[in-house]
């Protein structure tokens, strides 16, 4: 696992969310809410804890009507203009995305093909196009190359092929 949350990391978030974390171990928990109390939710980070048989990163979101969880987050991007972060997990070419704002509010786009992201969004329909925008942002935190998985499959079927 090559990203696992770092000290300066709940740092940003805490200075993007305004509020300090709550500490409990590992866990780091930020609660937030609008100023107009509309949207309330709580923000939990745990860096590096088992998840079945691997350990990985682990984001989980409460609402009043809603638990969201990201298992193996591998990275974050925060946006200062937008007033948000977006947290991504990506396995096999899709993206998983779990997105906070400082108000309060939270969206969730999960197994989004990771060639939205850098195609062109007018050519999509307005119900995926959302999700390709949103999750646009990470594209500078994800890797260049193919997971190994994806790689290892593709020499498989070609040497099937020949």
């Amino acid at each position: 696992m090559a990203f696992v949350f770092k000290p300066s990391d709940i740092k940003k978030i805490g200075m993007l969310l305004g509020v300090p974390p709550r500490v409990s171990g590992s866990m780091q928990r930020f609660e937030v809410g609008g100023k107009n109390g509309k949207y309330k939710l709580a923000l939990e980070l745990y860096p590096n804890i088992r998840i079945g048989k691997r350990r990985g990163n682990l984001v989980s979101i409460y609402t009043e009507s809603a638990h969201l969880q990201l298992h193996f987050c591998s990275g974050f991007v925060i946006s200062e203009m937008l007033g948000e972060i977006t947290f991504i997990g990506e396995q096999e070419g899709r993206l998983s995305g779990l997105i906070v704002e400082k108000q309060g509010g939270c969206s969730l786009y999960a197994n989004v093909d990771r060639s939205l992201l850098s195609g062109d969004f007018t050519q999509l329909g307005p119900e995926v196009m959302l999700s390709g925008i949103a999750l646009s942002l990470t594209d500078s935190i994800l890797d260049d190359q193919k997971p190994a998985s994806l790689e290892k499959r593709t020499r498989r079927k070609k040497a099937r092929a020949r």
